[in-house]
């Protein structure tokens, strides 16, 4: 199989990051200034088509050509690019992408990281980012640059030719990415689910323009409000400015800790000296609510055809190849509570925002109930929205082979009310609504939710979001849990000495269900039932003097720091990447069949599918039994889902 890489150096007014690809490309100006690429082990070639050249007729074939198989790092920018610029279909299925194959591998997701950790002699230029300011986006029009808003070649030759090579260098780098990388190869299946990720991605799903700047257009006029009182009490001139504030507020005798956090706003708030200042601190307090990131989110990335773009990354969460959300982050929606939500909507979109707040009390809170039904269904077309039931605990059950939890899965399903049962010693029937026992159904549903990964009290009380618990019983419950779930607790032990074991002897130590841990050139590899793996890089066993004991400890991306580090895990923490992987492995292979019986996916939000489905066709009941199928690989696991019909995206 012939191998064709490519990097491409592109220019648009629009901005990358905040707007994606698909909107990217949609600019007027949009263009491919620099093609470079290369067949193989052959040398790199650069065309530069600002010189109206072109590419020659073998590559222009190629990217059609099934039978060449195109590569590049972050292939859907390529992908995109190359069919806008050239009016082609640019099939995923004939393309890979390095930076996802790094992912999967736990490395960085960006070439130069990548680069760096697997000591490369070959090494992304440091000038690229100066270069791609100077010709790439637009510049600021000034008196030294004759008022133009944009660089060509010919502003600065030097520059030009130093862009070429380095364009010709990220081939080289991406190359030997690719190398590497292909000792640890990807399963096919894997490769068409990327496929499919990013037919998804390229259909997008449609957005309500109107609604989406109606409630932009009612935060901007709350807010205006807002600081007009704060204004009209302090006389400030900017209340919104942290320094003016704080110097008012210091001479109404109220020290206040830096920033004027939410944390320390309770406390502020009890020792405001006067309703003024109390008033001024509800004011800031209602101010910083007023966020519409995700409108404004929508309103960036929307296209000519009023869909969002590009929005999933796959196998961007993590080492368990989950998706992660990019542009508006629909992985991370608020929920919504009220019950009307569609006059809510329409009143919205109205722009009647008076009414708005008679009916739905202060704009932020009903902005944040709404932001879900932004999301539409194409003309002619209603959401078919489907999820899996408790599919973690479910996968925990059966890779630990818990079995009255999977007879529960099995049976009725109701596993909160199980879980009471089981650790509370009382009939599952009397843990009904209008029983004394009622009660403890709160207590199994965070044991659930908690304990499962080796939570202790710390986690009971994170997911007690309700507070019906009293905290002095968390230890107790803990406990009870874990009695009741010993093959769960058995399976973090055995985990972990598997891991342990793998890294310290260089060996393959197998688990149940086709689970595996592999110590293979410097790295250790997590064998999931569905034939691909988790892979933990540079992994060591150290010393953990918090437990008197040696643990496993490997490098990584932090997530929140943004840097490569060590990190250190423990058996409920490799429990919990198996079954989240697990679970990925479910949804996805439920995506490929829901596409092949010809249901759209135009997107998914953790373990939930949302389909643009024609009035007609299809169903609730068909889609549930697609999704409720068995697995070959995972034979014995219990999977049920439930669903929906909306005319608007929302969390039922």
């Amino acid at each position: 199989m012939t191998v064709l890489q490519i990097d491409l150096e592109t220019y648009s007014s629009i901005d990358l990051t905040k707007c994606g690809v698909h909107r990217y490309v949609e600019a007027p100006d949009f263009e491919i200034l620099l093609f470079a690429y290369a067949y193989d082990d052959e040398p790199v070639q650069v065309i530069d088509l600002t010189a109206f050249a072109e590419l020659p007729e073998r590559v222009l074939r190629d990217l059609t050509d099934p039978a060449v198989t195109k590569t590049a790092f972050n292939a859907a920018f390529e992908r995109t690019a190359i069919a806008k610029h050239f009016g082609i279909e640019c099939d995923p299925l004939q393309w890979r992408c390095t930076a996802v194959w790094a992912l999967a591998l736990g490395l960085p997701g960006y070439l130069e990281g990548v680069a760096e950790v697997l000591k490369l002699d070959a090494q992304k230029d440091a000038k690229g980012k100066a270069l791609i300011k100077y010709f790439s986006v637009p510049c600021k029009p000034t008196k030294v640059n004759g008022g133009r808003t944009r660089n060509y070649p010919h502003h600065d030759p030097e520059k030009w030719q130093q862009y070429i090579e380095y364009n010709r260098q990220d081939v080289v780098v991406e190359r030997e990415v690719r190398r590497q990388l292909e000792r640890f190869p990807i399963p096919d299946h894997e490769w068409r689910l990327w496929a499919l990720d990013q037919q998804i991605n390229d259909r997008g799903v449609r957005l309500d323009p109107e609604l989406f700047q109606a409630a932009i257009a009612c935060d901007e006029q709350y807010e205006e409000r807002l600081v007009e009182e704060a204004r009209e009490i302090t006389g400030l001139s900017n209340p919104n400015s942290l320094t003016q504030l704080k110097a008012w507020l210091g001479e109404r005798g109220l020290e206040t800790p830096d920033g004027l956090s939410k944390e320390f706003m309770p406390a502020l708030l009890d020792a405001a000296p006067d309703e003024e200042t109390r008033r001024v601190l509800e004011l800031r307090q209602e101010m910083s609510k007023t966020s519409v990131d995700k409108y404004n989110a929508m309103a960036r990335a929307v296209c000519a055809d009023s869909r969002a773009h590009g929005l999933l990354q796959f196998c961007g969460a993590g080492r368990t190849w989950r998706w992660a959300g990019r542009l508006i982050q629909v992985q991370n929606l608020p929920q919504n509570k009220i019950e009307d939500l569609e006059l809510a909507r329409e009143t919205l979109r109205s722009g009647d925002f008076e009414l708005l707040e008679i009916l739905y009390g202060a704009p932020p809170f009903v902005l944040s109930q709404l932001i879900r039904t932004t999301f539409i269904p194409s003309e002619g077309c209603r959401f078919i929205v489907a999820d899996f039931n408790a599919i973690e605990a479910r996968v925990i059950a059966w890779l630990a082979d818990e079995q009255w939890v999977l007879n529960v899965f099995n049976d009725h399903g109701k596993i909160y009310e199980a879980t009471a049962a089981s650790m509370f010693g009382v009939p599952f029937e009397t843990i009904v609504k209008g029983h004394a026992n009622y009660e403890l159904r709160a207590r199994g549903k965070v044991a659930v939710l908690a304990c499962g990964y080796q939570g202790g009290p710390n986690a009971m009380e994170a997911m007690d979001t309700k507070k019906e618990i009293n905290p002095e019983e968390y230890p107790r419950l803990v406990r009870q849990w874990r009695d009741a779930n010993p093959n769960i607790v058995k399976l973090w032990y055995e985990t972990e000495e598997a891991a342990v074991t793998a890294v310290r002897e260089k060996t393959t130590v197998k688990l149940k269900h086709g689970v595996r841990y592999r110590y293979e050139a410097g790295m250790l590899f997590a064998d999931l039932p569905s034939g691909r793996s988790l892979a933990y890089v540079n992994p060591q066993i150290k010393s953990d003097p918090k437990f008197n004991k040696d643990g496993l400890v490997f490098d990584g991306m932090d997530q929140v720091k943004k840097k490569w580090m060590s990190h250190r895990t423990y058996g409920g923490r490799l429990v919990e990447n198996l079954v989240q992987a697990i679970a990925r492995d479910c949804l996805g292979e439920s995506m490929m069949r829901l596409n092949a019986e010809g249901y759209d996916i135009v997107m998914h939000v953790h373990d939930e599918v949302v389909l643009d489905v024609p009035i007609g066709t299809g169903s609730v009941d068909h889609v549930t039994e697609i999704m409720g199928r068995p697995i070959d690989w995972a034979p014995g696991l219990p999977l049920k889902a439930a669903g929906f019909v909306t005319a608007f995206y929302q969390k039922d």
